[in-house]
C-alpha cells in the first residue's frame, strides 16, 4: 500500500505475518517447567561473544568514517548527526559487547554533541580526541573501569567537554 507523508514523500506500509505460532515449537509442560529463559539468553550471548570484538571494531570504523566525513566537509547538521549516530550506536552496544568503559566515553561524546547550540560550535579537536580514545580503547581492549588509563581519559574528556559546554549557558 503506497501513501504519502505531509511533505509529499512516498512510503509503503508492509504488514508482516501476525501468526508466529507457525515459527515456534510449543513447549510441553515438562519442558516449560525446566526452561530458564535467562539461562537460554546467557547461553546465546556466550555463543555470540566470539564476534563481539569484531562488532566493536566495525562500530569503531563507522565512527572513524563519520569523523572523517565531518572533518572533510565541515560541521553541518547532516555530518554531525552521522557522527552522533555512530557514537550513539557504540554507547548502546558497548555494555552488551563487553566494553562498558568505551560505552561511557561514547555517552560523554553524545552528551557533548547533544548540547551544542549549533553544529558550527562543534569543537573539532575535542571530537577527534573522543574518536581516538574510543578507537584506542577498543584496539587495546580497555574494557572497564579497572583500566586506569582509560578511566582517566574518560574523566579528562568529560571535564573538558563540560567546561566547553559551560560557555554556552
Amino acid at each position: 500500500m503506497a501513501a504519502k507523508t505531509a511533505e509529499g514523500e512516498e512510503y509503503e506500509v508492509l504488514t508482516p505475518p501476525t501468526d508466529l505460532r507457525q515459527k515456534v515449537r510449543i513447549l510441553t509442560k515438562r519442558e516449560a517447567a525446566k526452561f530458564d529463559p535467562v539461562a537460554a539468553a546467557e547461553a546465546a550471548i556466550q555463543r555470540l561473544s566470539s564476534n563481539f570484538g569484531t562488532w566493536m571494531d566495525k562500530e569503531t570504523e563507522d565512527l572513524l568514517g563519520a569523523m572523517q566525513h565531518l572533518r572533510d566537509g565541515g560541521a553541518d547538521a547532516e555530518r554531525l548527526d552521522r557522527l552522533y549516530q555512530s557514537a550513539h550506536n557504540i554507547k548502546g552496544q558497548a555494555l552488551t559487547l563487553g566494553y562498558p568503559l568505551v560505552g561511557s566515553v561514547a555517552a560523554s561524546f553524545c552528551h557533548l554533541i547533544e548540547n551544542l547550540p549549533e553544529p558550527s560550535d562543534f569543537p573539532m579537536e575535542l571530537g577527534e580526541r573522543y574518536v581516538e580514545a574510543i578507537r584506542a580503547m577498543v584496539s587495546e581492549g580497555a574494557k572497564d573501569a579497572d583500566n586506569p588509563t582509560g578511566s582517566k581519559l574518560l574523566e579528562s574528556l568529560t571535564e573538558v567537554s563540560d567546561a566547553y559546554l559551560e560557555k554556552f549557558k
